[in-house]
């Protein structure tokens, strides 16, 4: 499964949600409804700051976390930003991989 990294912040309406669920709460919904789509939730951390939430997920493709991101913001009460982390083992791959690029002007 690959990890994600995800930047959530809360409109009013959803800090008025988060208010009444509480943050276990929120954190058990978030928990299902990726395990709906076959992930799990590695972290959940609320924070101060310019981001009210970070979580790391699990989850089995680009697909999944595209279908989780698009329902979760579509509800309106989240905005996200979704990043894919890659292992250092992928970035060992990725370095032996012979790319035809020819740089700009060149």
């Amino acid at each position: 499964m690959a990890k994600y990294l995800v930047r959530a912040n809360y409109t009013a309406e959803g800090l008025k949600g988060l208010m009444k669920d509480g943050g276990s709460g929120r954190r058990a919904a978030v928990e299902k409804a990726v395990g709906s789509v076959g992930g799990a939730v590695d972290a959940f951390y609320f924070a101060f700051g310019e981001t009210d939430a970070f979580l790391i997920l699990d989850l089995p493709d680009t697909v999944s976390a595209t279908a989780v991101a698009l329902t979760a913001a579509g509800a309106g009460t989240v905005t996200l930003s979704t990043t894919p982390l890659i292992t250092p083992e992928e970035v060992d791959a990725a370095v032996k991989k012979s790319v035809a690029y020819t740089k700009p002007g060149g």
